[in-house]
């Protein structure tokens, strides 16, 4: 072969990255004006609760729905950064195509203010579309470490809270034969793992909650949907009251398989626009252990079983 062949080679070598660098470039820049447009048709004028949108999940929905033209109500613990969130909504989007967010401060572990802050939110629009809940507390400790005061804080914040929410507003979705409910649970509502049994309590009784009240509400024309998701890829910190237990199944989170917030702010506008029932937002691994689970419990409770002795093995000092 010659150097002119060669250089051919080189030269359609090139070509041929740069076509692809092209084509993918395309098929991305299509990609966003597809989901644009899908913000703008799904929440265009619609009333969209979002809870906890102070978290970085919150603060990406609440950014792909006000882009969309959603008339947001944002739900945070903290006055001051809400009205920062809002500030910068507006900031950086076209005054003429949106709305204004309407604030409220929501704090699920402080049960005794819900009902007020329901009646408050119902005041904002006189009406709600679609109700997102995204609020969650996690606690990774073994059961015997962890008190039974923060036992209730969590179910406050997991369960108690979203479900005296969707009860004070229930009756205002059923009188206008509309409205989706969307419930952001963690695949812990249907896969438990040692050092989180609060956690994935909590997880389990909301994820049932949502499945009954799915069947209940469906003649009224309300969709109730729920995503089970892996961790999403965002800085963690433990609280003060949080003792972590240190083993393979609290440490250990490949980077793989978990989902980052954008991903998921981009799932929930799907699953708003093909009202789908259920989502799993999971990789093969947690797929996996899902089947198994079901298929082969006792394997499963084994393998379980195995890591956390496995891990106090490692641990116990040497005489």
């Amino acid at each position: 072969m010659g150097i002119s062949d060669i250089m051919r080679l080189d030269v359609a070598s090139v070509w041929l990255a740069l076509s692809v660098v092209a084509v993918a470039a395309g098929v991305f820049y299509l990609y966003s004006l597809i989901l644009r447009h899908l913000a703008k048709t799904t929440v265009r004028n619609k009333v969209v609760l979002i809870t906890d949108s102070l978290s970085t999940l919150g603060n990406e929905c609440a950014q792909l729905f006000h882009t969309g033209g959603a008339r947001l109500i944002l739900c945070g613990s903290n006055w001051e950064k809400l009205e920062t969130l809002a500030e910068r909504l507006m900031t950086e989007s076209d005054p003429a195509l949106t709305f204004p967010p309407k604030l409220v401060e929501l704090d699920f572990s402080n049960m005794e203010s819900v009902p007020e802050v329901i009646s408050e939110i119902l005041e904002c629009y006189g009406c709600l579309d679609v109700l997102i809940f995204n609020s969650s507390m996690k606690v990774k400790a073994p059961v015997q470490c962890l008190s039974l005061e923060m036992d209730r804080i969590v179910m406050d914040v997991n369960y108690f809270g979203p479900i005296t929410l969707v009860k004070g507003v229930l009756s205002s979705l059923i009188c206008r034969r509309s409205g989706h409910i969307l419930l952001v649970n963690s695949i812990q509502g249907k896969l438990t793992m040692p050092f989180r049994a609060t956690y994935a309590a909590s997880k389990h009784a909301v994820q049932a909650f949502f499945d009954c009240l799915r069947a209940e509400v469906q003649e009224y024309g309300i969709t109730v949907s729920t995503v089970n998701h892996t961790f999403i890829k965002t800085p963690s910190t433990n609280s003060a009251d949080e003792r972590s237990a240190k083993s393979v199944w609290t440490d250990v989170k490949p980077n793989s398989l978990g989902v980052t917030p954008k991903e998921m702010a981009t799932e929930l506008l799907k699953t708003l626009s093909s009202k789908k029932k259920e989502i799993l937002m999971a990789h093969s691994i947690p797929t996996a252990a899902l089947y198994v689970r079901s298929l082969f419990p006792n394997l499963f409770f084994a393998i379980m079983a195995t890591g956390v002795r496995n891990t106090a093995a490692v641990e116990m000092p040497d005489d």
